[in-house]
């Protein structure tokens, strides 16, 4: 590291300043990944320095939301390192085929053993199963396929037709394997690649394909699409929207469809700053890929150029050993050529804009509506097909709208390699702490009366009135 690039990076962090962030010195050409909207104040709802700075994150409420990340010791650190080891070395593997696939049972296996894995697991045998794997644990994410409802039921918007068809990348090419173009993006120096885009459009059925979708979306894209199918497919209005009861009036520029829009849009953009405050200002966590450099460095023998220490349970990994086998290094493969974006991983701006989406989706429709005539892609993304297997008759609007905020985080992080998983867990929790600071503030500038409730992230209730 070079000493007096660091200390103009210290100098712009604190003083916040155009001008210092204008002189901070680079590696290379690569340019920080607008660290100013850390600075950003907000016009409604909480601002981003009050949900609490480590090591003491709470906010006004005593509410913890972003609690420091882990340390690099820590089994804990060591378990999600194990994961995104295992997530890359089964990019290309259909969700479908995970019960049958020999990498994605042996990843199930080895996260089985890890008492400080986060994700769910079978509540009988308290195993990971295949089924489970690279799945969140909020309420209704473990029932049904992987790919949530809203992310692949064909719709429209308004008369154009919206296929959920997307273009991904071809698979079996992955980035950042060899030492030389990992230390060029780590330096901030371009590698001359690029992602060779599959010319099929696909539903979205693997993790190249998630990651595919996330890396050149807009954050409020895929929320708007699920606010489409939730239309199309006649969700119920949340049972508090006060035009329910009413027999003379329907909702249109509040609680209509004009309203909903200009939500979806306008909370994911103002969640953003939020996020970038607490990446910037308060954690800045280091990336998957700089993990695998630590683990590359120990691995073979470097230990001496190196502070860090990693936790035996990733030096031990077969995930790691089967990438070695595979790759020749110990680092994590990428799905990007680029590696990461040029800011700090904790928490993720995805999974915060995500949240507070998910969040304004459970205010404005039934969460307990079981959507009917469920789907899942084929293996190949091809064609979709009903979906009949377990729990398909309690598929819900609430459980589907879960699911959508990790698949499209998870898309973007430990399907791509990029982000940890408890980026998307408590970059959820950031977005929808902020939502409803937001719901909070805005309940007043409605005349209709009301009182709507819906189900947080941690299946407690939220209620939202100005009664």
């Amino acid at each position: 590291m070079d000493p007096a690039a660091w200390a103009s990076f210290q100098t712009a962090i604190n003083s916040g300043l155009w001008s210092d962030w204008q002189n901070i010195i680079l590696g290379g050409t690569r340019s920080e990944n607008g660290p100013m909207g850390a600075y950003f104040f907000t016009q409604i709802g909480t601002d981003s320095g009050q949900f609490g700075n480590a090591p003491s994150p709470r906010n006004q409420q005593g509410q913890i939301v972003v609690p420091p990340f882990a340390q690099i010791t820590s089994a804990d650190y060591g378990t999600q390192l194990i994961e995104m080891y295992w997530a890359a070395l089964c990019r290309d593997v259909a969700f479908t085929d995970y019960p049958t696939n020999s990498t994605a049972i042996a990843a199930a296996a080895e996260l089985s053993g890890q008492a400080t894995y986060r994700g769910p697991r079978d509540p009988i045998t308290g195993q990971v199963t295949p089924e489970l794997l690279f799945r969140g644990g909020f309420p209704g994410e473990t029932i049904g396929p992987y790919v949530s409802q809203l992310w692949i039921t064909p719709t429209s918007f308004g008369q154009q037709a919206v296929s959920q068809q997307y273009t991904t990348y071809l698979p079996n090419i992955d980035y950042m394997t060899d030492l030389t173009t990992w230390f060029d993006v780590q330096n901030g120096i371009p590698t001359g690649l690029s992602n060779q885009n599959d010319p099929t459009l696909r539903y979205l059925h693997d993790g190249r394909g998630f990651a595919a979708f996330t890396h050149l979306d807009f954050p409020s894209q895929e929320w708007i699409n699920a606010l489409l199918v939730l239309s199309s497919i006649g969700a119920p209005l949340n049972p508090g929207n006060p035009y329910l009861s009413s027999r003379t009036q329907n909702g249109f520029c509040t609680f209509g469809g004009p309203d909903m829009m200009a939500w979806i849009g306008g909370i994911s953009a103002h969640a953003l700053d939020v996020v970038w405050y607490q990446k910037w200002l308060v954690h800045l966590t280091h990336r998957p890929e700089a993990g695998g450099g630590v683990a590359q460095l120990l691995l073979t023998g470097q230990q001496n150029t190196v502070d860090a220490r990693l936790n035996r349970n990733v030096l031990n990994s077969q995930g790691i050993a089967q990438t070695f086998s595979k790759y020749g290094t110990y680092l994590v493969p990428q799905a990007f050529p680029e590696g990461s974006p040029a800011h700090p991983s904790y928490p993720t701006g995805h999974g915060t804009a995500g949240g507070a989406c998910a969040t304004l989706l459970k205010f404005m429709f039934d969460e307990s509506f079981v959507i009917p005539h469920p789907l899942v892609p084929s293996d190949d993304g091809l064609s979709l097909q009903p979906y009949t297997g377990s729990g398909a008759g309690q598929i819900t609007v609430g459980g589907e709208i879960n699911k959508l905020a990790h698949n499209v985080s998870f898309g973007h992080g430990i399907h791509a390699g990029i982000h940890w998983r408890s980026d998307t867990d408590q970059s959820h929790i950031l977005g929808e702490t902020y939502a409803i600071s937001v719901l909070q503030d805005y309940a007043k500038s409605y005349a209709e009366p009301f009182t709507i409730g819906f189900t947080k992230f941690d299946g407690t209730t939220a209620t939202i009135s100005n009664q």
